[in-house]
């Protein structure tokens, strides 16, 4: 079992930028692709971006190419978002999720879903 944790999510101007955390625990961490979700209301869940186990490969919604960052501290069991530029369109809940298969773009893929950090971006 991994139980994950979101924080980070708050209220920001547009233009502003915000880190998003999520710490994992339970099994060893870089045995688990990571995945981060956003779900605005009326919406379907959205992928944003994901990270591989060990050699960090990523991939990215074209939407946040150039503003959003995935890492990940596996010696701290912690997979980040770095926001930058944010849009009001980026306002959304936002879901970090860990699969044992290969990173992946689709809800289905993931194994393990934290309960999720707003994000406010005002005009």
């Amino acid at each position: 079992q991994v139980q994950l944790v979101e924080s980070g999510g708050g209220l920001v101007q547009a233009g502003g930028s915000l880190r998003l955390s999520c710490a994992a625990s339970g099994r060893t961490f870089s045995n688990y692709a990571m995945g981060w979700f956003r779900q605005a209301p009326g919406k379907e869940r959205e992928f944003v971006a994901a990270i591989s186990k060990i050699f960090s490969q990523t991939t990215y919604a074209n939407s946040v190419k150039g503003r959003f960052t995935i890492s990940r501290d596996n010696t701290k069991n912690t997979v980040y978002l770095q926001m930058n530029n944010l849009k009001p369109e980026d306002t959304a809940v936002y879901y970090c999720a860990a699969t044992s298969g290969l990173i992946a773009a689709r809800p289905v893929d993931y194994n393990y879903w934290g309960q999720g950090t707003q994000v406010t971006v005002s005009s």
